[in-house]
């Protein structure tokens, strides 16, 4: 019960969070860019921990599942980025969604592999 306690208050951290992305910049493009710098940093900084910092620094369990299923869990959303690219398709942006689609797992992929990295690299000293 604990656990779900921690959870639920780390979820609403992240989404009111990513809503505050959101919100700062509403309006500015047709790519969906709140949805992709939210995963964009909350990819790195997931792995970044993940690469053992939130171990090392964070003995309790249920806080680390707070932290990552809780807050990244809600703060990034893979659920957005496919329905912002098929409505971008829809709307005949093919482009713009060909280009987010591809930007959000390359370089998705990129900032997690370094996030992962560092992670490790500083547990390790």
């Amino acid at each position: 019960m604990k656990v779900a306690l921690y959870v639920g208050i780390a979820g609403a951290i992240g989404a009111l969070s990513r809503v505050a992305i959101g919100e700062f910049l509403h309006g500015l493009t047709v790519f969906p860019l709140a949805t992709f710098i939210a995963n964009m940093i909350g990819t790195f900084l997931l792995c970044l921990l993940g690469g053992g910092l939130l171990q090392r620094f964070v003995q309790n369990g249920a806080l680390q599942t707070a932290v990552t299923t809780g807050f990244f869990g809600s703060f990034t959303t893979f659920s957005a980025v496919s329905m912002e690219t098929v409505d971008l398709f829809q709307r005949g942006n093919g482009m713009i969604a060909s280009s987010y689609l591809l930007a959000s797992v390359i370089v998705g992929l990129y900032l997690g592999f370094v996030g992962m990295r560092l992670g490790r690299k500083w547990v390790r000293g």
